[in-house]
């Protein structure tokens, strides 16, 4: 099961070290249109399985939604194709907004 990792733990680790994490939006692009964590690479989540070339295997991969679910689903997929370490953004980007960045903006 992937680990779950607390926004602000995330932001600490793309402030100190930004070229080993990537953070993975899975999110439908009407979700990615209104807010988005910059940067971020997007796949939305039913495209995953066909593009897991794009995701890189050097680097931790984070991946967030909206609220966590669909992206603990996606990080699960990922560890279960070979994906050595990979995280979920505890909360998703609605926790991100709250916790690290009110400029996001927040949606329902």
């Amino acid at each position: 099961m992937p680990e779950q990792l607390e926004p602000s733990e995330v932001a600490r680790r793309m402030r100190e070290k930004p070229d080993s994490i990537v953070l993975l939006d899975v999110r439908e692009p009407y979700e990615r249109r209104m807010a988005a964590i910059v940067p971020s690479l997007y796949i939305p989540m039913n495209e995953v399985p066909d593009r897991l070339a794009e995701v890189p295997r050097d680097r931790e991969v984070v991946v967030y939604c909206h609220s966590g679910a669909r992206s603990m689903m996606v990080a699960g997929y990922l560890e279960e194709n070979g994906f050595p370490t990979v995280a979920n953004l505890a909360g998703g980007i609605d926790a991100w907004s709250v916790r690290v960045d009110p400029t996001v903006p927040r949606y329902n």
